[in-house]
């Protein structure tokens, strides 16, 4: 019996990004009708549309989805997110970790949703700098938290493998709302991501 693997993508995309993909290329000098590239177009194509799903995701209906009513306001971090995304000036990865904070306001939300938003706005063609106000943004309107910290830790291959090709180079940025504007709050935060408690 052949092995038959079930995917799911929008079958007019995919054949027109692989026509795009087949024609890149014959551009740079290579034949798509060699055996090793013959299906590398359609590849591609599939894999383009998994690595911008998060147009589809709506962050605010995530963090919605699970929302509950808590009377406490101690501070919940989840850090050491995964993180992958695609450069919008060169549509090359960036990887790394965000560290998402807040200070419950009467609500929380269900911890996996925080890391489900970061995929939803990194799974776009995005800039760090973007992203991070973007995480930040979205939990502060979904939550009303009295503040929100988020840090994002990443690597660029568009520095690693073209241009200065510093290859251990990364690049950090940092986005602060309500009380972790004060000094004393944002200190612990940034304490407790860079420790190894677990």
């Amino acid at each position: 019996m052949a092995y038959k693997k079930t995917e799911h993508y929008d079958l007019e995309i995919t054949e027109s990004l692989s026509t795009h993909y087949r024609s890149i290329i014959e551009h740079i000098g290579e034949d798509p009708y060699r055996e090793g590239l013959l299906k590398t177009p359609e590849r591609v194509a599939k894999a383009m549309q998994y690595l911008t799903q998060g147009y589809e995701m709506d962050a605010k209906a995530i963090l919605n989805s699970a929302k509950f009513q808590e009377g406490r306001s101690e501070m919940v971090i989840v850090k050491n997110i995964e993180l992958y995304s695609m450069c919008e000036h060169h549509m090359l990865p960036f990887f790394g970790k965000a560290h998402v904070a807040y200070i419950p306001n009467g609500w929380i939300t269900g911890l996996s949703k925080i890391a489900r938003v970061v995929d939803s706005f990194s799974r776009r063609l995005q800039v760090q700098e973007r992203l991070t106000h973007q995480i930040l943004d979205v939990v502060q309107e979904a939550l009303n938290p009295l503040g929100v910290a988020v840090v994002i830790e990443a690597k660029h291959l568009c520095m690693m493998m073209r241009g200065v090709s510093k290859q251990n180079s990364i690049t950090t940025t940092s986005a602060f709302s309500g009380q972790f504007e004060a000094n004393e709050t944002r200190s612990e935060f940034l304490k407790l991501i860079t420790s190894d408690l677990y």
